[in-house]
């Protein structure tokens, strides 16, 4: 069964951090790409490791963004 997740990117320093926002977890890569592709494979095994799946994947969380005012 394929399930369609959310995932929040940003970058440190030299490495892409991807996290799943419906499941709490994340992985990294050298390219939004491959942080993309090592996050898909840690849900994958983090689902096939525990007992029912369903109840540890959240709803996705709305997504938006918001302006504040420069300090500058």
């Amino acid at each position: 069964m394929m399930r369609a997740l959310t995932a929040a990117v940003h970058q440190e320093e030299d490495w892409y951090v991807a996290q799943c926002l419906e499941v709490d977890v994340a992985s990294q890569g050298r390219t939004v790409d491959e942080a993309m592709a090592n996050l898909t494979e840690a849900v994958e095994l983090y689902l096939d490791e525990i007992d029912d799946p369903t109840e540890h994947i959240t709803s996705t969380p709305l997504v938006t963004s918001f302006q504040v005012s420069s300090a500058a």
